[in-house]
C-alpha cells in the first residue's frame, strides 16, 4: 500500500471512530489535541477536510494559536491540505468532536519560529523527528491563528479561476 493510501485509510478510520463515539474516542492522541482542518481545494475550489494532531498550542490575545506539522508521515511529497492552505490561507478549524469550524488564518512558520517550535512538536510526538530523518524536504510547521475578521463559516469561497 502506498504512503498516500495508508494515510487516507488511517484518516478515514480515525474520522469514523470520532463520529461513532461522538468524539469520546480519538479527540486526542497522547498529549496532542485532534482537530479537523477545513481548506479549499486549490484546483477544485471544493471544501476539503483533514484530521490533524496539534502538538503545540499557544495562547494569545486573539485566542489559541495552533501549530500543526505538514509531515505526511515523512513522505517526500507535501500533504494536499498544506498545498491548499498555501494557496488560500483562510481556513476553518473544528474540534474533533464536531461543530462548526471557527475561522483561522494559516501560514508557514518562519525559520526562527520553526527553530523554536520544532523541539516542542517533537517533545509532544517523537515520531516527527523520525519523519524528518526519513524525508529530503524540510517538514513545514503551520501556524493557525484565529481570524476575528471573518464569520465562523469555514474557509473563504473559492475565487473564480483559482487553481494550482
Amino acid at each position: 500500500m502506498s504512503n498516500r493510501l495508508a494515510m487516507l485509510a488511517m484518516t478515514g478510520l480515525h474520522r469514523a471512530v470520532l463520529r461513532l463515539s461522538g468524539g469520546r474516542v480519538g479527540a486526542s492522541l497522547g498529549r496532542m489535541r485532534v482537530i479537523e482542518l477545513v481548506t479549499r481545494g486549490r484546483k477544485s475550489g471544493a471544501e476539503r477536510r483533514a484530521i490533524l494532531t496539534v502538538p503545540v498550542v499557544e495562547t494569545t490575545e486573539t485566542g489559541e494559536t495552533l501549530v500543526v506539522v505538514a509531515s505526511r508521515g515523512g513522505d517526500d511529497l507535501m500533504p494536499s491540505w498544506y498545498l491548499n492552505l498555501v494557496a488560500d490561507p483562510e481556513v476553518g478549524v473544528a474540534s474533533a468532536e464536531g461543530g462548526e469550524p471557527r475561522p483561522y488564518r494559516a501560514r508557514t512558520a518562519t525559520d526562527a519560529e520553526r527553530a523554536r517550535l520544532w523541539p516542542l512538536a517533537v517533545r509532544a510526538y517523537s515520531g516527527y523527528a523520525a519523519y524528518q530523518r526519513k524525508t529530503r524536504r524540510v517538514i513545514p510547521l503551520v501556524v493557525l491563528e484565529p481570524d476575528p475578521t471573518r464569520e465562523p463559516a469555514g474557509p473563504s469561497e473559492a475565487r473564480p479561476g483559482a487553481s494550482t
